[in-house]
């Protein structure tokens, strides 16, 4: 994402922001993992959206008007002996020159310094709740010009929360953030293929995981959440992640995996056979997954409502369950009374970009929203059937997901992430490769 994107970003935020306004946004807190070890650094996405700085201990703030600058960035001095350990800091000086700050200072210096760009202000944007010390800093910011109200200092009379404006710019994506989103959906098609040639009776879950990984970060990409690899009965658990179970022929497989490039997400789901062939109950299960994932595809463009393509699907499940026995009753029954839940207990899809479940309300007032270009979604029907299931034992331990990454654009779906097989001959065949 090159520079002009985040700034044409800044320049939106600042009208809705308006002169009389200041929004803050503070970065992501170093993570401990245990004792002195900590996480690999992640920026706020918020923060990272508007300003592309990925350092911690860090604050933007946009303050339109400001005669010294209007975009302002408090981040970490330069420190020759602590860049030795932990890499290369920017800096005041490297804030404006390589990240488009107009104005910028030593994190250090904030107390002194904010304050006094707050009290040129009647209304604060800023998404409270997020992270609990910086809530108190602002809080005693306000309070410290409150006290001082009687000899003339103003103070913001109004707040507002910051994320009810960004979130909303962020559920619309650009070209830019199409295209970074494409290129992590196409690693992840990569890595998908890669393991799909390693899966084979007596190797473990963790083994094909590994798959995942090292396609990702050959590719300069990273985990964008936990992978799911659960083989048998693990793949009717919904978000199991323990991953270490022998896989068994007979078995089927399902895998939710996807990567972060360039702070965006991709989140892709196959299921296949561990010996390479469904049997006849995992193929009609399959054939039914995947006809209610084109259905609600195809549910997936601009004039629509968010919730059409879920419609589509959970009709799609409930005529097929009914059509092999586990589920009895008329269908419009069936679906009032969501008797389909006991096997499809998810919703079809939800939200994806540089959250993996990313931001953007999904209703406007009561009503869901209607699809409009730029927006991304995931469209992932499923069925699971436990062993504690009260049915035939034949159906027992089957968990079938298909996920696919889905722009909505003026001339219909955009599938990122196409080019994975998911019909289920094909899916044969590249396991016979």
């Amino acid at each position: 994402m090159n520079k002009t994107e985040f700034a044409r970003r800044r320049t939106t935020l600042m009208r809705m922001v308006g002169e009389d306004g200041i929004a803050i946004l503070p970065s992501a807190p170093v993570r401990t993992r245990s004792r002195d070890v900590e996480y690999r650094y992640r920026q706020d996405s918020d923060f990272y959206y508007l300003s592309g700085f990925a350092e911690p201990d860090s604050v933007a703030v946009i303050a339109p008007g400001r005669d010294n600058g209007e975009y302002v960035l408090f981040c970490r001095e330069r420190d020759a002996v602590k860049e030795k350990w932990d890499g290369s800091r920017a800096g005041p000086d490297g804030a404006i020159e390589l990240y488009g700050a107009d104005d910028s200072f030593p994190i250090d210096d904030i107390d002194d310094i904010l304050p006094g760009i707050l009290e040129t202000r009647s209304r604060l944007y800023y998404t409270m709740g997020a992270y609990a010390d910086f809530d108190h800093r602002v809080t005693d910011w306000v309070k410290s010009l409150r006290h001082r109200e009687s000899s003339g200092i103003h103070t913001p009379h109004e707040f507002i929360a910051l994320d009810h404006l960004l979130h909303d710019m962020r559920l619309y994506k650009s070209r830019a953030e199409i295209s970074a989103m494409r290129t992590a959906a196409k690693i992840a098609v990569k890595a998908h293929h890669r393991a799909m040639a390693a899966i084979s009776p007596g190797k473990y879950e963790y083994e094909i995981e590994a798959e995942y990984v090292h396609e990702f970060r050959r590719h300069d990409a990273a985990i964008s959440y936990s992978p799911i690899v659960g083989s048998g009965a693990n793949a009717c658990t919904l978000h199991y992640v323990a991953n270490n179970a022998k896989l068994e022929d007979g078995d089927l497989l399902l895998i939710d995996a996807g990567c972060e490039y360039d702070y965006y997400a991709s989140d892709i789901t196959r299921t296949m056979p561990v010996n390479g062939r469904f049997s006849p109950e995992q193929r009609a299960v399959y054939e039914i997954v995947l006809e209610a994932q084109l259905a609600a595809i195809d549910k997936t463009v601009k004039g629509n409502h968010w919730n059409d393509p879920h419609d589509a699907a959970v009709r799609i499940i409930t005529k097929g369950l009914k059509k092999i026995g586990l589920l009895d009753g008329t269908l419009a029954k069936l679906i009032k009374d969501e008797a389909y839940r006991e096997f499809f207990m998810h919703r079809t899809g939800h939200w994806i970009g540089m959250d993996v479940h990313d931001v953007g309300d999904y209703k406007v007032g009561d009503e869901w929203r209607f699809l409009e270009p730029g927006m991304v979604t995931t469209v992932e029907p499923g069925i699971y059937i436990p062993a504690a299931s009260k049915v035939p034992a034949k159906w027992r331990n089957i968990g079938i997901r298909i996920e696919d990454d889905v722009a909505v654009t003026n001339n219909g779906p955009d599938v990122l992430s196409k080019g994975l097989a998911k019909d289920p001959d094909d899916v044969e065949k590249m396991m016979a490769v």
